[in-house]
């Protein structure tokens, strides 16, 4: 496991502990839980895209600029 470094101001540091404490937490563990899901977050962001391109790319769709008709839609 790595360690960080950030720089905050002392008030605000001494804030997050004392909020920290009354969760029965720690800074520490308050910015790891909020770091993991920043970058779940994003993650699953960028699947959900990965997914969508892949459909698309895979579908049937129109790549002319044209349009499907309301019958052509309910054909399929």
């Amino acid at each position: 496991m790595s360690n960080l470094t950030i720089t905050i101001d002392d008030a605000l540091l001494q804030r997050a502990r004392i909020r920290a404490l009354q969760q029965g937490t720690s800074v520490n563990a308050v910015l790891r839980a909020y770091l993991e899901s920043y970058v779940g977050a994003s993650a699953e962001q960028t699947a959900a895209a990965a997914n969508v391109l892949r459909l698309s790319e895979s579908s049937q769709a129109r790549h002319d600029g044209s349009r499907w008709s309301r019958s052509q839609l309910y054909e399929r």
